[in-house]
């Protein structure tokens, strides 16, 4: 386990990414190559809902900095420079996407063995200040973060959080969208799964009562492939398998289903990464 309470941002992160990181129902080939001069370029191209999108992106790092740019097909450039450790265990990161000037962002990170705070503040007239904070152990840490609207005087959103870390299991309590909505998160690693997990994630909106439950797990076929699965109790069923065709080089075939509906068309999605 790392040093410090981690940001606000991880807490029940590991969970949220065995249920959502690459499933998606969209078409994408990513290209990574490298130059002598240490920068690194990565090209997308994406086909979501019949509509195709990419970008092209190019990444520094020199010593403590890292400048990335990127273009996209609607004409927007994004920048963004990050600097570690400009002071102890501080890392500064600012960004904008051209060309509205009115998206600059200003960002600072602080970890420290028992504590995180970030804060950020938007480079407009009228900004908005993202900050958060973390206060514990990598066992066991309290967070919260907040955002206010210079504009109105008013919070646009707070929440607040448990997490509990053990070297096989995670689990979190978060309080979300100013008290209207609870998350309780849990994941277990299993060594039955050759290395895989076993998550569940349970959460209820007050104003609706809304309930949701979802459950999920990863299974490590061999060093090369990865199965995921998830399901939840509105019948929307999920499945990935995670293919390396080479070091650093990934094939994702992933699939959505919702089990309740009469007539229902699966959706698929298929995701190439490439990294020579």
């Amino acid at each position: 386990m790392s040093k410090g309470p981690g940001l606000f941002s991880d807490f029940g992160k590991k969970a949220k990414d065995l249920l959502n990181k690459d499933y998606s129902p969209d078409q994408k080939i990513t290209i990574y190559s490298s130059s002598f001069s240490g920068v690194a370029l990565t090209s997308n191209v994406a086909n979501k809902g019949g509509l195709s999108s990419g970008d092209v992106g190019a990444c520094y790092k020199y010593e403590n900095a890292e400048f990335d740019v990127k273009l996209e097909t609607e004409s927007n450039i994004v920048t963004t420079l990050s600097v570690t450790d400009f002071l102890p265990s501080t890392k500064a990161i600012a960004s904008i996407k051209l060309p509205d000037y009115n998206s600059g962002k200003f960002e600072v990170q602080y970890l420290h063995q028992h504590a995180s705070f970030t804060g950020a503040l938007g480079l407009n007239k009228s900004p908005a200040v993202d900050f958060s904070a973390a206060i514990g152990t990598p066992s066991i840490a309290f967070g919260a973060e907040a955002t206010y609207i210079t504009a109105s005087g008013e919070f646009a959103k707070y929440n607040t959080g448990v997490s509990l870390t053990k070297p096989d299991s995670n689990a979190s309590v978060i309080l979300a969208d100013k008290g209207d909505s609870i998350r309780f998160s849990y994941l277990r690693n299993l060594n039955q799964l050759n290395g895989g997990a076993v998550v569940g994630e349970m959460s209820r909106r007050f104003s609706t009562n809304e309930n949701t439950l979802t459950v999920g797990c990863s299974y490590v076929v061999d060093p090369q492939t990865l199965l995921k699965a998830k399901l939840n109790n509105h019948g929307n069923l999920g499945a990935l398998v995670q293919h390396e065709l080479m070091p650093k080089s990934f094939l994702t075939i992933s699939g959505a289903f919702d089990t309740k509906a009469l007539q229902n068309t699966p959706k698929f999605g298929l995701a190439l990464s490439l990294k020579p």
